[in-house]
């Protein structure tokens, strides 16, 4: 009994230690990782002493509760063999008694002795097993911790998947907030038609993206529903949904292997002619040509040795390779100077013709040939029609248009004054 007390009450004692360690070296590689992803923002505000210094003082905090933790172990481990050690002497000392007194035989001691053994052995690795499995428990909290997480949309099993016929989708009576107290999108509806392109349009958090997020079902409506040909995208299985939809997305994240997977990753499988004739619709092959390991070229973490003009082209490289029956164009040119934005925008024309195709544009000189433009603002539709009717609506439309165009104006001007500033970015050393 005073064993097994003193064993899970230490324990329990320990557990506290173990649960601190795994807390702190789950802060420590974040925080490292942190760092190293925003490597370029550290250094060019010449924070590597701050960084170094946080790290140092998690590491200094892991290092105090690790030793903590050995010791809590240390004790456990001194008190069971104490406890043990104790017991063992007791009964030992007190047949050695009954031996001088005769009241037992040296054989009686020996056969004493051997039971004493067979019980404590055994005690004693049922101690240890214990902190064992309350070590791993304490390790794998996390794991339960997250497979408790409900996800982000209930899927049931079984769905069928999404067939695309003609591609039509509507978005009816949609309401969304990522938080209950914001919300995000208010009552959008809106058609586009088979083979057709609407844009979106609107100030930063009007939620324009949201809308791509919830056509590719990242998240669940609140209200309404969003249909492809007539089928709730709810009631499809996910899987098959996202097959039939192509995104170049705004901030393209490249994985950290060769241009050339990076393209194929929109279709597995595709031929070394496929993927570079998507290079060459995208107008990136040239850059790729000009580079010694052409198509075999790394490009680092999260596509870092690329700009980020190079790494929309190869976005836009993915999706056309992918050659879905519906596209997302998320600010697709955003990261695009104006002479390469024209040079791209009518490859994507001519990839978006006769799919449906959602534009979401920063720049309105991207959506003019649109069939619908709805301008958003706080997650509502104040405006839609073609471009013309827009601008003769004299809305908020053709102010943020009139802008635009005195702004590109600018930029022209300066390209023409400071021609050396507008190249086009290359790959990184």
């Amino acid at each position: 009994m005073l064993y097994s007390g003193f064993t899970i009450a230490f324990t329990a004692r320990r557990t506290i230690h173990q649960r601190r360690v795994n807390r702190l070296d789950s802060d420590a590689k974040s925080r490292l990782a942190d760092s190293l992803i925003n490597v370029e923002t550290v250094k060019s505000f010449t924070n590597e002493a701050l960084e170094s210094s946080r790290f140092q003082s998690i590491m200094q905090r892991w290092t105090e509760a690790v030793i903590a933790n050995q010791k809590a172990l240390f004790i456990l481990h001194v008190g069971q063999s104490a406890i043990i050690a104790a017991g063992v002497a007791s009964i030992m000392l007190l047949a050695g008694q009954g031996v001088i007194l005769q009241q037992m035989t040296v054989g009686d001691l020996v056969l004493i002795n051997a039971y004493v053994l067979q019980v404590c052995l055994p005690l004693n690795a049922l101690g240890f097993v214990y902190r064992e499995a309350k070590d791993a428990l304490v390790n794998t909290e996390r794991l339960f911790q997250l497979l408790r997480e409900k996800p982000e949309i209930d899927e049931r099993p079984g769905l069928p998947a999404l067939k695309v016929e003609r591609g039509e989708i509507r978005f009816e009576h949609v309401h969304f907030s990522y938080e209950d107290s914001r919300a995000i999108l208010t009552g959008i509806s809106f058609r586009i038609p088979a083979g057709g392109t609407v844009a979106v349009v609107g100030g930063s958090g009007s939620g324009k993206s949201t809308l791509a997020r919830l056509l590719m079902r990242f998240y669940d409506v609140g209200a309404g529903r969003i249909t492809i040909d007539g089928q709730d995208i709810r009631s499809v299985n996910s899987r098959s949904l996202c097959n039939a939809i192509g995104v170049v997305p705004q901030d393209t994240v490249l994985f950290n292997d060769t241009i050339g997977y990076n393209i194929a990753y929109g279709r597995i499988g595709a031929t070394p002619a496929e993927i570079e004739e998507a290079a060459r619709a995208a107008h990136v092959d040239r850059f790729i040509d000009a580079l010694p390991q052409k198509y075999e070229t790394p490009v680092g973490e999260r596509g870092v040795k690329l700009s980020g003009g190079e790494k929309q082209r190869i976005a836009i490289a993915r999706a056309i390779l992918k050659h879905p029956p519906i596209l997302i164009f998320d600010e697709a040119t955003s990261a695009l100077d104006s002479q390469s934005e024209r040079a791209i925008q009518s490859e994507l024309d001519r990839l978006s013709r006769g799919r449906t195709t959602l534009v979401i544009a920063h720049r309105l000189s991207t959506v003019i040939a649109a069939d619908e433009i709805l301008v958003l603002e706080q997650g509502r539709i104040v405006e839609r029609g073609t471009h013309d009717s827009l601008l003769r609506q004299e809305g908020a439309y053709a102010q943020l248009w009139r802008l635009q165009q005195r702004e590109e104006r600018l930029e022209t001007l300066s390209r023409i004054l400071h021609p050396e500033g507008s190249r086009s970015g290359t790959l990184r050393n």
